[in-house]
């Protein structure tokens, strides 16, 4: 008789945002039971009867205790919920967490921090413990890609959005957050970057070919770099100086270098950068917004559409984005019909 070779038990992604969702409506339900259980039970009914807010935790507990629909599947690591359920819970952890802060404000404002820190003490710290259970509701609930970035098995994830590429079949699929965007031809995808921004490659092609060597003189540097570089074109430099004022210039900086006791150095970065290769201005604190953009000569009259348009907000994102900017160039280009 064959046996069965044991597996290896292993959490599915996803079950264990389930299980906190659930443990959490638990803590909370069992703390409000608790708390009835002080007072008339009736009594006690018939005041959440009347009471919207009551009535909202009500529906909020089901939901986390219940949670209807959810399910832990591998292709979805950080999305088990439906959409119409993490939305819920986000929206009524909001107002949860502010009603508790409201109601912890208005107590302390009314009866002062002494009173405070004693009804602390009396509930076991609950006055600090459930606008924290609601606030984690919420950071749970964030809106989140549908996986992490993994650039081996081409998945890339910028912000809510999620791009898997397959190499076998030439296909692209884009997702917010859980909802499929659609599926496209990889050939026809390009990233276009702002203008102030260029993936790394763009940047390594563009480096300076005229930079000073370290320890010559202006004279000796500006000779290097009129041999190595190739005359400026007129659309980037200003209106070409005469050779006499040229020579009159260089006799002048020599003169000036060999009187004051100044290092080189501070006469080389005096003299300023070409505006060819001078490095774009960029606002302090400002991200970059990139777009997704779909070009296929097959559909006529949709061929240009953005797929998605999404900022750059951590360097996760942007190392992801130069990432899928690459395997999407790696892909060969559609053949025209």
């Amino acid at each position: 008789m064959a046996r069965s070779r044991p597996t290896r038990a292993a959490a599915v992604p996803g079950a264990g945002k389930m299980f906190a969702l659930r443990a959490i409506g638990l803590v909370i339900l069992a703390r409000w039971l608790h708390s009835m259980g002080d007072m008339n039970f009736l009594v006690a009914l018939r005041g959440m009867a009347s009471s919207p807010v009551a009535c909202l935790n009500l529906v909020f507990l089901f939901l986390l205790i219940v949670l209807p629909g959810a399910q832990a599947r591998v292709e979805r690591p950080f999305h088990p919920l439906p959409q119409w359920l993490r939305q819920t819970l986000r929206m009524f952890g909001v107002l949860g967490c502010l009603f508790a802060l409201w109601s912890i404000g208005v107590f302390v404002w009314a009866d002062g921090w002494r009173r405070a820190v004693e009804a602390i003490e009396v509930t076991n710290g609950w006055l600090v413990v459930a606008p924290a259970l609601y606030a984690a509701v919420v950071w749970i609930c964030r809106p989140r890609a549908l996986w992490r970035s993994n650039v081996a098995a081409r998945r890339f994830a910028i912000g809510r959005y999620a791009v898997s590429v397959d190499a076998a079949t030439r296909t692209t699929i884009v997702w917010l957050e859980s909802r499929k965007v659609g599926q496209y031809d990889a050939r026809e995808l390009s990233v276009r970057w702002p203008t102030d921004m260029q993936p790394a490659a763009d940047m390594a092609c563009s480096a300076p070919a005229d930079a000073p060597v370290a320890g010559a003189t202006p004279a000796q540097s500006g000779a290097i770099a009129d041999t190595a570089s190739p005359a400026p074109d007129a659309e980037s430099f200003a209106p070409a100086i005469s050779t006499a004022s040229t020579v009159s210039t260089v006799s002048t900086v020599s003169t000036v270098s060999a009187t004051s006791p100044a290092p080189a150095a501070s006469s080389v970065s005096a003299v300023p950068a070409s505006p060819r290769h001078a490095a774009p201005a960029r606002t302090v604190g400002r991200r970059p917004m990139i777009e997704l953009l779909w070009d296929s000569p097959a559909a006529a009259g949709h061929n240009h559409q953005t797929v998605m348009r999404v900022r750059l907000a951590t360097e996760g994102d942007r190392v992801a984005a130069r990432a899928l900017d690459t395997a999407l160039k790696q892909t060969p280009p559609a053949a025209l019909p």
